[in-house]
């Protein structure tokens, strides 16, 4: 009887170290599949954040495009709004022979800008040269189209010489234009002459190249 119950005892001893492993085996591999769980969750995480940021990028980019896509929209708006009120504007009345500058006199008498280009001499010469008398032909030609318009012939000097002479000089000038006009077929009296002699110098300077610009007679249109 004691060697079977010894028997008896070591093969339930047996019998419990098997299930022992048994469940020792099992919980390792339930830890195992619980770490490969973790491992594909925080994967699985890892996207979704990537994802997430990516889209955040995307949408920052999305709307900084459409920021720059509006402020040109409104810039063309605006430069179609000027172009708009500049066809609608009525343009100023001007009219322009030739080059030259507006005189006061001008300004005050008529309403419309009119301008002629001066006509030069030479030092201490009064004679038209022939691109003086290309101008007066010019002039003479619009003062037959406009009948109600009358000129003021102003004869200058350069700063050479008395005030005596070249106030006699400058008047020499304005006389030589209009006889020129005159023989063009202009009305003697629609054509009145002064002299300022060197007192209203074009340029002040105290070159040659300044002295040139103001001998010249000057046009100012009047209205009868």
């Amino acid at each position: 009887m004691w060697l079977t119950f010894r028997v008896d005892c070591g093969l339930e001893d047996f019998k419990s170290l098997k299930v022992a492993d048994f469940f020792k085996t099992t919980k390792k591999r339930g830890e195992n599949i619980m770490k490969k769980r973790l491992a594909i969750l925080g994967i699985i995480g890892l996207i979704v954040c990537v994802s997430f940021m990516v889209m955040i990028g995307c949408a920052k980019k999305s709307a900084v495009k459409e920021q720059a896509v509006s402020a040109e929209q409104q810039a063309a708006a605006e430069r179609a709004a000027k172009e708009a009120a500049k066809k609608e504007a009525p343009p100023a009345k001007e009219t322009t022979i030739t080059e030259g500058k507006v005189a006061p006199q001008e300004a005050a008498a008529t309403k419309e800008v009119i301008t002629f280009k001066d006509v030069l001499f030479d030092f201490d010469k009064f004679s038209l040269k022939p691109e003086g008398r290309d101008t007066l032909k010019e002039l003479a030609a619009w003062l037959t189209r406009n009948k109600d318009k009358s000129v003021l012939i102003e004869g200058n000097c350069d700063e050479r010489g008395t005030t005596e002479y070249n106030l006699a000089l400058g008047e020499r000038r304005a006389k030589e234009a209009m006889k020129y006009l005159v023989e063009l077929g202009v009305d003697a009296k629609r054509i009145k002459t002064i002299s300022y002699g060197k007192e209203r110098p074009l340029d002040p300077g105290h070159t040659e190249e300044a002295w040139a610009k103001n001998r010249r007679d000057h046009f100012v249109v009047t209205t009868k």
